[in-house]
């Protein structure tokens, strides 16, 4: 029997960035399942050009190239780029938002741990900007027929209106604000194809998967509670007291939690340990605001998700939480007790 003080063993980036990658998997087995294979294209896409692009700038900077390379930190980037597009966006566009997630916001900023934004929703928030018809354009829920997406990916000419649809969230979006429809959410919810039982047809699966893999990564050691647990309880609470108040304007707590980005930036992107808080009390306040913001931009913002805007804006306040929220060190006083 070992007695303490107890040494840990060290954790390499190599494994942490591993076991990121394998809790991916159950939500992107789901996401095979009910919209097809074309995710996989992107990502092998994603990942191809992040290991270039990481290759090259690693060149540029003196620095060792296979080192880094093989930490598995750009593989985690391209991967999240990938999952967080819409999987039948034109190759380049996918090249593009990888090369300004990996380049741009990573790099240029000094490489792996001195990015202040998570480079994932950089290259989201940019190219939805720049693209947003490009970035609205989803395949259908069980969509078997891999060619069309494959050709829409691929070729020049894009003939998506028998594979697309609106997404859950901008499905939900479009028909509360079309006053001709006065429509209220029980109605909404019961009549259109994109619905699921408690989330979007398929999506919510998907973020069931994520939600798995994200409490996998959590018994692993490899993110603390505070995060996702922030994140979910106060999407859950705000969602819950608008709902309450008027639920035939603003849809519950369910519906938010397992619809869009929800789990995979609370338990994947959100807990980014580079460009988020790192107190515990600063992860908590990190994760709430990400939380608030994703909630108002989803039911007053002009995108149908706000999830990469809010943790953007959010890490803009990173320094100043984790100023205000510094533990007291041992053996010292705080000011106010002083």
């Amino acid at each position: 029997m070992a007695y303490a003080p107890h040494i840990a063993q060290p954790v390499s980036v190599r494994i942490v960035m591993l076991k990121v990658l394998a809790a991916l998997i159950p939500g992107i087995v789901a996401y095979v399942w009910f919209f097809g294979p074309a995710i996989l294209v992107q990502i092998l896409l994603a990942s191809l050009t992040a290991l270039t692009a990481e290759a090259l700038m690693l060149k540029l900077r003196g620095k060792p190239v296979l080192l880094f390379v093989t930490d598995g930190s750009a593989l985690v980037t391209a991967w999240l780029v990938a999952l967080t597009f819409p999987p039948i966006v034109p190759w380049w566009l996918t090249v593009t938002g990888v090369l300004i997630a990996i380049v741009v916001t990573k790099h240029l900023y000094g490489g792996l741990g001195q990015n202040p934004f998570n480079p994932a929703m950089v290259a989201f928030c940019a190219m939805i900007v720049a693209y947003p018809q490009l970035m609205s354009q989803w395949p259908r829920a069980e969509m078997n027929t891999f060619e069309p997406m494959l050709r829409a990916i691929f070729a020049s000419d894009r003939q998506l209106d028998a594979i697309v649809m609106a997404t859950p969230l901008d499905a939900l979006r479009t028909i509360l604000r079309d006053p001709e429809q006065r429509a209220t959410i029980a109605g909404i919810l019961g009549s259109h194809a994109t619905f699921g039982n408690i989330g979007g047809r398929g999506w919510e699966w998907v973020a069931a998967g994520y939600l798995i893999g994200g409490l996998w990564l959590l018994q692993q050691r490899i993110i603390t509670w505070h995060v996702p647990v922030a994140f979910a309880v106060t999407l859950a609470l705000v969602a819950t007291a608008f709902n309450i108040a008027n639920p035939d304007r603003f849809v519950g707590a369910n519906f938010h939690l397992f619809t869009g980005g929800a789990m995979l930036g609370a338990f994947f992107i959100a807990t980014d340990p580079v460009s988020g808080s790192t107190t515990p009390l600063g992860k908590i306040i990190f994760a709430a605001g990400a939380a608030l913001l994703t909630w108002i931009i989803r039911s007053f913002g002009a995108y149908p998700d706000g999830m990469a805007f809010a943790i953007v804006l959010m890490n803009l306040f990173v320094p100043l939480i984790d100023m205000l929220t510094q533990p007291k060190v041992f053996g010292h006083r705080r000011k106010s007790d002083r």
